[in-house]
């Protein structure tokens, strides 16, 4: 007998286990276990008036429901003066240490004086990421992080949440760094620490880094921060060029179709690129037809209406937040 109820206590606390294991992040926040819950996020707002465009459109006519504003950009002004119109749109920092377009280029917040290595040799960001974990310090990234918060909270407006632009701030070098900025100003941030089964798989990320994944994901979690199990930002990536905008909708918005169809249970970031082109943002990138085609997917009805025939739940880091205060 004793031996019997040696091994139910030893099952049931395997049991156990496995479902504290298991349990996602979206189940944390008190969403029902077995859904999925996504935001469908926007990137590059501020970038320029075509970025603006798209990123509103996206928001205003269709389903994207979050963004995030590049601050060392051109057009942020104008995108803030909608923000201020629509207060209840979420809107973060999307955190910039990158400047990757040939004949467009931005520039350090925070001054050569204090982050030399941040400036490649024309003054700008450096293009890759790579080149800037070779040359920039945690503590340099660290102060452009804190002067991008600066500048957008000098709009009048409170960021609903961070992210990274190109993923700089995912390195190892500086994913301390991202976290701790996070925590000390109580503003989430895009991490995706749960299964996290899209962007390891689709990066082939090393067990070690997963690991450091995890470990970042519950630190930022017991600072009473709301934590991403996935994240994807593939879609932008396929394109159908020379097609008709009919024909570009249709296009994408299957590809959105396919990629709700391989996102698991949990909490789920989806990030695109919503723009809408003109023959001078040709001149910055050759993306324009594609991130068209996001803005396009985000706008037909037809992926309205698969979203909630399949009762995927879409949130936004404003109700993430007032989630995670309640626990």
């Amino acid at each position: 007998m004793k031996l019997f109820l040696t091994c139910l206590l030893l099952t049931i606390l395997a049991h156990l286990s496995v479902n504290a294991q298991t349990e996602t992040y979206a189940e944390k926040l008190g969403f029902p276990k077995g859904k999925k819950v996504v935001i469908f996020h926007v990137d590059d707002a501020g970038m320029s008036y075509e970025s603006n465009a798209g990123t509103i459109n996206a928001i205003d006519k269709g389903i994207a429901n979050s963004t995030s504003v590049m601050m060392p950009c051109g057009w942020v002004p104008h995108f803030f003066d909608y923000l201020k119109k629509h207060p209840n749109v979420d809107a973060g920092v999307h955190l910039t240490l990158t400047s990757e377009w040939k004949n467009y280029r931005w520039y350090p917040l925070v001054g050569r004086d204090k982050a030399p290595g941040l400036y490649d040799e024309q003054g700008s960001f450096w293009p890759e990421v790579a080149q800037v974990v070779a040359h920039a310090s945690a503590d340099e990234v660290e102060a452009e992080i804190r002067a991008q918060l600066a500048r957008y909270r000098s709009f009048g407006v409170q960021p609903t949440h961070m992210d990274s632009h190109m993923g700089t701030l995912f390195d190892p070098k500086f994913i301390r760094t991202y976290a701790k900025v996070a925590i000390e100003e109580k503003i989430p941030v895009l991490f995706p620490a749960g299964h996290a089964s899209l962007i390891f798989k689709a990066n082939n990320v090393p067990e070690p880094m997963q690991k450091l994944a995890q470990q970042v994901g519950k630190q930022l979690w017991d600072a009473g921060l709301p934590v991403m199990d996935d994240l994807d930002g593939s879609i932008t990536s396929y394109n159908l060029p020379g097609a008709t905008d009919e024909a570009l909708q249709k296009f994408k918005t299957q590809k959105f179709i396919d990629l709700l169809n391989s996102v698991k249970p949990g909490l789920t970031y989806i990030i695109m690129h919503c723009t809408a082109p003109t023959p001078t943002f040709d001149l910055i990138s050759s993306s324009g037809q594609s991130r068209k085609g996001d803005m396009l997917g985000m706008m037909d009805p037809a992926l309205k209406a698969y979203v909630e025939k399949e009762g995927i739940i879409v949130t936004t880091w404003k109700e993430l937040m007032e989630r995670r205060k309640k626990l």
